[in-house]
């Protein structure tokens, strides 16, 4: 079995079960079982998993698209790490999300620590547009007051 047909026969990983997911901004999306939005911090933070090729690749662009348009300026994270497969399919969705959150000022980042993904990128000549970071950045701690000088 080459590396490629293992990838896609890889089973679900633990606890990528379906959920719902909603926009944060633009309303609830349809529940799938291939991604779920939430906010984390200033992030807007689509969980992707499984497989998405050309069947799911839709459902896939639906969470991306309201993550894309709900908040301005965007700041879309798409965390691939339980991602079993991804193809061609899946890259013009990120690069329509990708556009469009630019077109609107914000920007949409990739998390992946797969180096599947890695090859997939730099062989789509897409690594430069989307270099992968290795998780979920934290939330920026909210700044302290400012300290009002004593009267002494």
């Amino acid at each position: 079995m080459t590396p490629d047909a293992h990838d896609r026969a890889a089973p679900r990983p633990e606890g990528t079960a379906p959920e719902s997911g909603s926009g944060p901004e633009s309303g609830s999306v349809a529940a799938n079982p291939y991604a779920r939005t939430r906010r984390i911090g200033p992030f807007v933070v689509v969980e992707v998993s499984g497989e998405i090729d050309m069947a799911s690749a839709g459902s896939l662009a639906d969470h991306l698209t309201a993550a894309a348009t709900g908040a301005a300026p965007p700041d879309v994270l798409v965390d691939l790490r339980r991602v079993a497969f991804f193809d061609c399919s899946g890259l013009r969705v990120l690069c329509r999300a990708e556009a469009t959150a630019r077109s609107r000022g914000g920007r949409l980042r990739l998390v992946s620590d797969q180096p599947r993904m890695h090859r997939l990128l730099r062989a789509a000549g897409l690594l430069g547009r989307f270099p992968p970071l290795p998780g979920v950045p934290p939330a920026s701690p909210p700044s302290p007051p400012p300290q009002r000088p004593s009267l002494k």
